[in-house]
This record gives structure tokens, sequence and C-alpha cells, in this order.
């Protein structure tokens, strides 16, 4: 299984336990990013592995080959001394290190091909971390966001402040009540005309002028009444 299809398995398994646990989203992303996190120091650590062995047969390699020149110099010394046989067994020596190096040669090739496959996983893996990092921002603040309305809409329909709109609407409709009742009370009361002012500034003429008489009716009575006690 390669790396990013275990990664997946395991991002999707979180993912859905969070899910299904109804965690914040906040905290899924964290957890996501921890397992990408973590597994990018995976790859690298098994980079670094895969490097050291490729050193150490790049080592090997080198000593067996410096070996196999070894014996081909003596196969060719064993030739000039007429030493035929020492000569074949230098170069059954020599061909038994060719074999050697050129399986070591398809090993440092494999890892050759597995340190790509590495370096191409950790390209990959560190721009989609890079890219979660960058989303979790947005996320974190559109989460955080969509909490603080959440909470203000629930102040907003909290029942105390619903009770307390119900006494001021109780409040107004009692206002509106005894407003009704004051204005009923005028009710069929007809107001003054600019005649009937006319009219009334009339009678309080003529209340003022039978006033005048009667006063100088009395004061008549009373003049005739003091000259006949004099008489």
């Amino acid at each position: 299984m390669g790396i990013f299809s275990r990664l997946g398995d395991i991002i999707n398994a979180n993912l859905n336990a969070a899910l299904e646990k109804a965690e914040d989203p906040e905290k899924m992303i964290r957890l996501m990013i921890q397992e990408m996190e973590d597994t990018l120091v995976e790859i690298r650590s098994a980079t670094a592995k895969c490097i050291a062995e490729k050193k150490e047969r790049a080592r090997l390699l080198k000593r067996l080959e410096e070996q196999k020149a070894d014996w081909a110099s003596k196969a060719e010394l064993a030739l000039d001394k007429d030493r035929e046989d020492l000569a074949r067994a230098a170069l059954a020596e020599k061909t038994a290190l060719g074999d050697r190096i050129e399986h070591l040669e398809d090993e440092l090739s494999q890892y050759d091909e597995q340190l790509q496959k590495y370096d191409n996983d950790i390209a990959r893996l560190q721009a989609k971390l890079d890219d979660a990092r960058a989303r979790q921002r947005t996320i974190v603040m559109r989460h955080r966001s969509a909490e603080h309305q959440l909470k203000s809409r629930r102040q907003i329909h909290n029942q105390k402040i619903e009770e307390m709109l119900h006494r001021f609407d109780a409040a107004e409709r009692r206002v509106d009540h005894i407003e009704s009742e004051a204005e009923a009370m005028d009710m069929g009361r007809q107001p003054k005309t600019l005649g009937d002012e006319f009219d009334s500034l009339a009678r309080d003429d003529r209340v003022e002028e039978e006033l005048e008489s009667l006063k100088a009716s009395r004061s008549g009575s009373k003049s005739k009444g003091t000259d006949k006690e004099s008489a």
C-alpha cells in the first residue's frame, strides 16, 4: 500500500469518526493536519534510511570493484609467469566479484527509484500540508464567526428576552386602553363652532346690559325711599 493510500485511509477514518461524534471542525482539521505531519516525518525517516543503505551499498560496490581489478591484475601476472592454473583461479574470483557487483548495481538502481518516489511523495505531501494549513486558518475564522453568529441569535431568541418583550407589549396595550378610555369620554361632545363663539359673546353682552339695568333700577328705588323718610 502506498504512502498516500494509507494516509487517505487514516484521514478518512478519523474524519468519519469525528463526524459521528459531531466534533468541532477546528479539532477535526487539526487532527488531519497532525496525521499529515506525522506521515511526512515517517516518509522523511524512511528516506534517510534509504539514503544510508544506498551509501553503504555504494561503499561495498567500490571495494568489490577494487578487488575485481586486483584479481584481474593477478590473473595477468600469473599468465606472465606461465601459471595458467593461478590465472584461471584469479579469473574465477574476478568473475564471482563481477556477479556480486552486478547485483549491487541493480540494488543501487532500485534505491535510486525508491528515493525518487520518496522525493515525489514528500513534495506532494508538503504541498498538501501547506494547502491544509492555509485552509485551516480560513476554516477556523469561518467556524468562530459562525459560533459568534449562533451565540448572538441564541441571545436574540432567548426566552427571558422574549418574556421581557411580551411585558413591553402588555404595557403598551395597557397605555392604549387608557388612552382609548379617555377618548371615549370625549365622544358625543360637539366641538364649538365659530357661530357658537359669537352667540356666546352676544349672550354675554345681553347679560351685562340686564345686570346694569338691574343695578340702576335698584339704585333708583333706594333713592325714593330715602326722600320719603326725610319729608
